[in-house]
């Protein structure tokens, strides 16, 4: 059984469109209901080919296009992207599963974000640098460094790739976008959108197929300048390595396991609410989501069934349903390694406070899970979950808590809940982190950077620091006359 109303998947070279009919293709499935979406086409070796020199030809006149004009494309793209919401988050529900009311979050946000970078990206200045000697004129500019390769994760299907989108093209590059193979219906309304507000073809190419394929032929043709990846760490370092082989420029937005410093000045009964929101946000499937919880004695015996009390409170069902808070996982694997990662903790000598099991026999449906532990052995405590499972342990002083905070290779994002001046100035000046946030969850703005240190990665995915990836530093020595 198919949606009527979900799109049509297809690739897209020089806005020429090549569904799946006579090709090699993936079934897209509902991780609600299990049922078959639609069929994604797998694109060829040579169409690759076709791709990158597209591509190419499409650089060589949009580089010449004015920031200004490239801030109105964008412009009516974001305004395209709002107009039609209510269709892109219910197919983000459909194929992603997360609550509609979640779906419409991401695509709002993502529109913010290209209004963001519309503007932004016509304030990319150089500058005059006095000289040294009379008649020296000294410049720096910035040029876009060409075809750039971005490769999209699932759980945030719309909005991360247009992180990468409008990077690219307001800084003058043209792009070829593999989007998550679960969840393509947001790569769709991405390239519909932005080929009804006057981006011209070829500046966004949209590639389906075996990542291996795409990664190993793109990165090491010579006309690909850029690599933007968000996933998982074991891929991220796989592909930055291919990357360095040919020396391509890299952004790597990787996973994270985010710590939680609760001290015990604060109400634990708010902080315990205001936690089980933003952890079991997209069920949990969030790279910043809060996950490693490190409580202080004085309010451990009050935070703890605090927490659980409001993880058995939210409601777990179909994204569609009005009444539903968490939906399902992506797939069939994330419900595995929460059982796999459940079972250790147990194992361990860890205590299941809440949860710790699947829901029903259809759908990838997993019930919001809280761990207890007295110590780091467990799995859980040393491997990123990305699903609603979070652990807690009880720390007493300050440094205990930052040791165990930054114990992991990961460093993407921190969170620290105090009332103590103090201990907040301390906690962010030691945590080893890309992005720390203190007492709320204020990260991923489009105006302030995003991205991590350590096995986290490295470059930004917002703020003016985003352009950075995308734009090549010229410096021009220039003498009036030439030299006698």
């Amino acid at each position: 059984m198919t949606d009527a109303t979900y799109p049509r998947i297809e690739i897209i070279l020089n806005g020429k469109r090549i569904g799946p009919e006579g090709r090699s293709t993936r079934a897209i499935t509902n991780p609600a209901t299990e049922e078959t979406l639609a069929e994604m086409p797998m694109i060829t070796a040579q169409e690759l080919d076709q791709a990158v020199q597209t591509a190419q030809t499409a650089f060589d006149s949009w580089q010449g296009v004015s920031a200004l004009e490239r801030s109105r494309i964008l412009r009516r793209f974001a305004d395209i992207l709002r107009r039609d919401e209510s269709q892109i988050a219910r197919n983000i529900t459909l194929d992603m599963g997360k609550p509609l009311a979640e779906a419409l979050a991401e695509v709002r946000s993502a529109a913010d974000y290209v209004d963001w970078h519309a503007e932004e990206g016509r304030r990319v200045y150089g500058r005059i640098i006095p000289a040294r000697v009379t008649g020296v004129q000294q410049i720096m500019v910035k040029e876009p460094v060409g075809v750039c390769l971005a490769i999209a994760p699932w759980n945030f299907p719309l909005s991360q790739s247009i992180r990468k989108v409008a990077n690219a093209l307001a800084s003058g590059c043209t792009l070829l976008l593999k989007g998550a193979s679960e969840t393509p219906s947001a790569i769709m309304a991405i390239a519909n959108a932005l080929e009804e507000a006057g981006l011209p073809a070829g500046c966004l190419n949209i590639i389906w197929g075996d990542p291996s394929l795409i990664a190993n032929t793109l990165l090491a043709h010579p006309v690909v300048k850029k690599l933007s990846f968000t996933g998982s760490v074991p891929v991220g370092k796989h592909l930055a390595e291919l990357a360095g082989r040919y020396m391509k420029r890299v952004t790597m937005e990787l996973g994270g396991h985010a710590p939680v410093l609760i001290y015990d000045d604060v109400d634990p009964q708010a902080v315990a609410r205001a936690l089980t929101a933003n952890k079991l946000r997209n069920s949990g499937q969030v790279c910043i989501s809060p996950t490693r919880f490190y409580v202080q004695d004085g309010v451990y015996d009050s935070f703890l069934p605090a927490l659980v009390d409001a993880f058995e409170k939210v409601n777990v069902g179909n994204g569609l349903d009005p009444a539903t808070k968490m939906g399902p996982l992506v797939n069939s694997g994330r419900v595995d390694a929460m059982d796999a990662l459940v079972a250790d903790a147990r194992a361990n000598g860890a205590i299941i406070a809440t949860g710790g099991a699947r829901i029903g026999n259809v759908g990838h449906f997993y019930s919001p899970t809280v761990v207890a532990t007295d110590g780091d052995d467990i799995a859980l405590m040393n491997d990123e979950p990305f699903g609603p499972v979070a652990v807690v342990s009880r720390f007493r002083d300050s440094d205990e808590a930052l040791r165990r905070a930054n114990r992991l290779p990961f460093g993407l994002a921190s969170y620290v809940f105090t009332n103590s001046l103090q201990r907040a100035d301390q906690a962010s000046a030691s945590l080893a982190a890309g992005m720390v946030s203190i007492n709320h969850f204020g990260l991923a703005l489009p105006e302030t950077p995003f991205g991590g240190i350590n096995d986290s990665g490295y470059g930004s995915e917002g703020g003016i620091e985003s352009f950075e990836g995308y734009l090549n530093t010229k410096f021009i020595s220039r003498m009036s006359n030439p030299v006698a």
